[in-house]
């Protein structure tokens, strides 16, 4: 159901399911094993830090071919304080308005319970 009551089919809408995923590029050096009386040891090739963050939207419609809208971005260096390692608001709120501005039409948001939208004071997006 949409705004007022309303189907989206009806309001001509765009179904479109957000999410977020981050992982590092660091391979983890405790899951390793050795011989007894040899120390384990990890051979990498290049050490760094690395992280990748990608946020999606598939965005469906009746009659429609479906979309696929992603955000990418990569993390190589140490962040600064108070610096976020992943999305935060302002970056959800800039894929909306650029998903609401190719797709054309009103868009019904589904997504998971993120505290990224969630202002540290209790208010939301």
């Amino acid at each position: 159901m949409a705004a007022r009551g309303s189907t989206a089919a009806a309001l001509g809408a765009w179904i479109v399911f957000e999410d977020e995923a981050g992982f590092s590029m660091t391979p983890p050096s405790r899951a390793t094993w050795a011989r007894r009386a040899r120390t384990p040891t990890v051979r990498m090739r290049g050490w760094t830090r690395c992280r990748v963050t990608l946020a999606g939207m598939c965005c469906y419609k009746p009659g429609q071919r479906s979309r696929l809208i992603y955000k990418l971005h990569v993390h190589n260096r140490r962040p600064a304080k108070g610096e976020r390692r992943s999305y935060d608001w302002r970056d959800f709120r800039w894929m909306l308005v650029y998903a609401h501005g190719r797709l054309g039409a009103p868009i019904v948001l589904v997504w998971d319970n993120c505290e990224t939208g969630v202002a540290p004071f209790g208010g939301g997006v």
